[in-house]
């Protein structure tokens, strides 16, 4: 592995853990994510070529130092190339993972583990079956465990499960997914809701909060902070009841940590992102087709990173939601 470059932002800020979004296509249509009839979808020539994402992947990991790369969609499982995708990148040199709702990871963890794939995150905010129906607009619940369970078979551990709560949907729910979770091994995480639904109808006073949920964890378990330097990582994490299983709180709006974020983003039609919140994008498809050189393309998303700003804005009055959701960015 050759660095040459670095993709330093103005605030000597350094990305080495790049997000890769294979689609904007998702099998489930979660409320705080898209409407009940989806979104029109990016047309098929405008995403990148299996060939051209392990490309700027390769370009990212030999030239400009990226050590992890995190593929995520919408729903990555829904992409044909998936595990050929993960297999020339995990032959790269990089950590490998994986966001995923898990709809199809019982049938494709095994192939994953065996290409490369270092870790799962699966997207579950609850464990009732009605409440993940009214959440998800799908009565798919039992794929989900399945493929957590599949995911844990393969050694794709440890598997961690993000969950948002909603104000009057799952916002009681927090101790019993937890425990379950507990219980069946997996890395809970709490997040708290981001402004990147389609709808442009996330609100600060309906979102729940860290503290809300800290509060009704501790209700019923005792929470002790864990040892382990935070650095970039966003969750703050405790143990539980003095055992060895933990919990997460991830307090995006709240309590920001763009001071740490080491994160950049490309998003399944080629465009780099700065951040999650950005409103500006880069196009490196257009460089990528029109025969530019790896150099070229790397110096391009050098100038992309050093636009990114200090922080995300959410807390700033004149903050402004991106045009495009979370399941055209990629988490």
């Amino acid at each position: 592995m050759v660095t040459t470059q670095r993709l330093e932002d103005r605030f000597g800020r350094v990305a080495t853990d790049l997000r890769v979004s294979l689609t904007d296509r998702c099998n489930l249509r979660c409320s705080y994510c898209m409407p009940a009839e989806g979104l029109e979808w990016l047309p098929n020539d405008a995403l990148l070529s299996d060939d051209e994402i392990v490309r700027m992947v390769r370009i990212g990991v030999e030239q400009l130092g990226i050590r992890e790369v995190r593929f995520t969609g919408g729903e990555p499982l829904v992409r044909r190339g998936i595990v050929d995708i993960v297999r020339r990148s995990h032959d790269l040199g990089v950590e490998t993972s994986l966001t995923t709702n898990a709809l199809g990871l019982s049938r494709m963890a095994e192939a994953l583990a065996v290409a490369g794939l270092d870790r799962v995150n699966v997207s579950l905010d609850s464990i009732r079956r009605e409440t993940f129906h009214e959440i998800t607009r799908r009565d798919r619940l039992h794929d989900v465990i399945a493929g957590l369970a599949a995911a844990r078979d393969a050694g794709l551990g440890p598997v961690k499960i993000n969950a948002v709560l909603m104000r009057g949907v799952n916002d009681d729910q927090a101790p019993e997914l937890l425990r379950w979770a507990l219980g069946e091994g997996y890395h809970l995480r709490f997040i708290e809701q981001m402004p990147l639904d389609a709808q442009h109808g996330w609100s600060r006073d309906g979102m729940i909060t860290a503290d809300v949920i800290f509060a009704s964890l501790e209700a019923e378990f005792l929470l002790t902070p864990a040892e382990e330097p935070r650095g970039s990582a966003p969750a703050e994490l405790f143990q539980v009841d003095g055992g060895s299983g933990t919990v997460g709180v991830i307090a995006s709006v709240t309590r920001p940590f763009c001071g740490d974020c080491d994160r950049v983003r490309l998003t399944a039609d080629g465009q780099i992102r700065n951040c999650l919140f950005a409103r500006e994008e880069s196009d490196l498809r257009a460089s990528l087709r029109a025969g530019a050189s790896d150099e070229e393309i790397a110096e391009r998303w050098v100038i992309a990173m050093r636009g990114k700003r200090a922080g995300h804005g959410i807390d700033d009055p004149t903050f402004l939601q991106p045009d495009r959701p979370m399941s055209a960015i990629g988490g």
